[in-house]
């Protein structure tokens, strides 16, 4: 059975990230836009990854072209982007596609193990996967949801 952890991406940079090493920790995977209505999520996303990182947190963005051509820059523009309006420090990944045939085995996992709105297509960016430290339980949040709305949960996960 397909794990969270037996998965590999790349960041924005081109390099390899193997999502083994984030075993045991508690996972936050968002695919994110920014030129969304919901792109200042960014900033409640970052507070997120400061207040919890320590404690095992890990926040990570899949920038996603998919609505509305709501990020179309290059991937380091988009990390620049990030950087300079949010302040961002965690990982923010390659574009991906989060829906169709060419979407990214990540979110073809998450949406299998999820429904939303949409049945298990993702609606719009900025959609919300939290993934416990076993890697079992995968909570799913709408677009909507603001991030300092998840804390609760989120130190549920982190015990």
């Amino acid at each position: 059975m397909e794990r969270i952890y037996d998965f590999k991406a790349l960041t924005s940079k081109g390099k390899e990230l193997d999502f083994a090493q984030f075993e045991g920790k508690v996972l936050l995977i968002v695919n994110t836009a920014s030129k969304c209505g919901f792109t200042p999520q960014f900033a409640g996303l970052e507070q997120l990854n400061q207040e919890y990182k320590d404690r095992g947190l890990v926040v990570i963005g899949f920038p996603c072209n998919q609505f509305a051509s709501q990020d179309p820059g290059s991937d380091s523009e988009i990390e620049g982007f990030c950087q300079l309006n949010y302040g961002v420090t965690f990982q923010i990944m390659k574009k991906v596609d989060v829906n169709g045939s060419e979407a990214h085995p990540i979110f073809q996992y998450l949406k299998s193990q999820t429904k939303g709105l949409l049945g298990s297509s993702i609606k719009w960016n900025f959609t919300k996967f939290l993934i416990s430290r076993d890697g079992k339980t995968i909570k799913r949040y709408a677009p909507t949801t603001k991030p300092e709305k998840m804390k609760s949960d989120i130190e549920a996960m982190l015990g």
